[in-house]
């Protein structure tokens, strides 16, 4: 199950050094606009302490983590729904992408050039956003000019679409994005094929100083992003992409205490991808055993053996059954065998829902 989300904003907000922080990679992170053409992709680990716990637990011979791919793709500018800035191919970028990581600077630096000219979140951030609904509003109207026609004829689902279109260009000629319309199931359906850009979860990651990072609250630049985070029903995670890209270089122990000096509990980027996995309604299931224990993606809602699928798709044309048990019993009894002795070992069929942090044993038959 491959997901991406792509890291967005203005050119020189903190984008690509973020990015190097996530992946431990190096891309260019120049003090220039558009350093940055071509998207970089990288694949990370999801981070999960249950996987840790058990590993100790089972001491198996392989320990697998859940993946997450994110993208750096070019800063947008003003125009960019025109195509200024390399905007068009900048906008198919993202296009590609199923979340949005939106990054956006909030610190005083004169040695970094802002594209803008001063630093104004507020501002910065409505420019990104008024570019993605331009760019969706000309999707809608040319879809609208097709669909049209077949609506005035009456053609039922045409008449659907065509109900549907209205309602998302009156949104995005007010500044608003898609996720801001109330859809039926129906139209979530049908939505889905324009590949909208306003219609990706978002994150707002705050770029801020290492000074403030530990008390962002006290930040009006930050005030500013959450004011518009809380409106939209969005969250915003306060960092300091140098500091990240620092830490990310460090083993566990050393970052531990770096993070200690700083006054963090945790990582920005820690939170950024358990974030990014989440708005996405992703979710783990974990396989364990002394060869290997695992950690799956699945998307929340899945039955038992479409999870079964996700390991191996002979798993879900034979499923018979899942033997389960949650992760907090398992930390609990402390093994499997009290655990079982205490009941908590359930046998689950073809209409199970599986939960975020089950522990499962398929039992098939091809």
């Amino acid at each position: 199950m491959s997901l991406t989300a792509g890291i967005i904003g203005l050119p020189n907000v903190g984008k690509s050094t973020l990015f190097n922080a996530i992946t431990k990679s190096q891309v260019e992170a120049a003090n220039y606009p558009f350093a940055t053409i071509k998207p970089n992709v990288k694949t990370v680990e999801v981070p999960d302490e249950r996987v840790d716990k058990l590993s100790a637990m089972f001491n198996p011979r392989k320990t697998i983590r859940t993946t997450f791919e994110f993208t750096d793709i070019a800063g947008l500018v003003r125009g960019a729904s025109k195509g200024e800035g390399l905007g068009n191919q900048f906008l198919g970028h993202i296009r590609e992408v199923d979340a949005i990581c939106h990054v956006v600077r909030c610190f005083d630096d004169n040695t970094i050039t802002h594209v803008e000219n001063s630093v104004d979140p507020k501002r910065d951030i409505e420019i990104v956003n008024i570019e993605l609904s331009l760019a969706d509003l000309d999707t809608v109207q040319n879809r609208i000019s097709k669909v049209e026609r077949k609506a005035q004829s009456k053609e039922k689902d045409a008449v659907k679409e065509y109900e549907l279109l209205l309602k998302l260009k009156k949104a995005l000629e007010e500044g608003k994005s898609a996720r801001s319309v109330e859809l039926n199931e129906d139209e979530k359906d049908i939505i889905k094929s324009y590949n909208l850009l306003t219609i990706k979860p978002v994150i707002y990651i705050a770029n801020m100083s290492e000074s403030e990072v530990s008390h962002p609250e006290d930040s009006a630049y930050y005030q500013a992003v959450k004011a518009i985070a809380d409106e939209e029903n969005n969250q915003v995670i306060a960092i300091t992409a140098k500091t990240e890209e620092e830490l990310a270089q460090l083993d566990d122990e050393d970052k531990a205490m770096f993070l200690e000096e700083l006054g963090l509990k945790s990582s920005g980027l820690d939170e950024i991808i358990v974030s990014a996995y989440s708005i996405l309604n992703l979710c783990t299931f974990l396989t364990v055993g002394t060869d290997e224990v695992r950690a799956w993606t699945f998307t929340k809602g899945m039955k038992a053996p479409d999870c079964a699928g996700i390991i191996h798709s002979d798993f879900k044309k034979g499923f018979i059954r899942a033997e389960v048990y949650s992760y907090d019993d398992i930390m609990k009894y402390g093994s499997e065998v009290a655990l079982k002795e205490a009941g908590k070992l359930r046998v689950e069929g073809k209409d199970y829902v599986v939960q975020d942090g089950d522990i499962m044993h398929i039992r098939f038959n091809v």
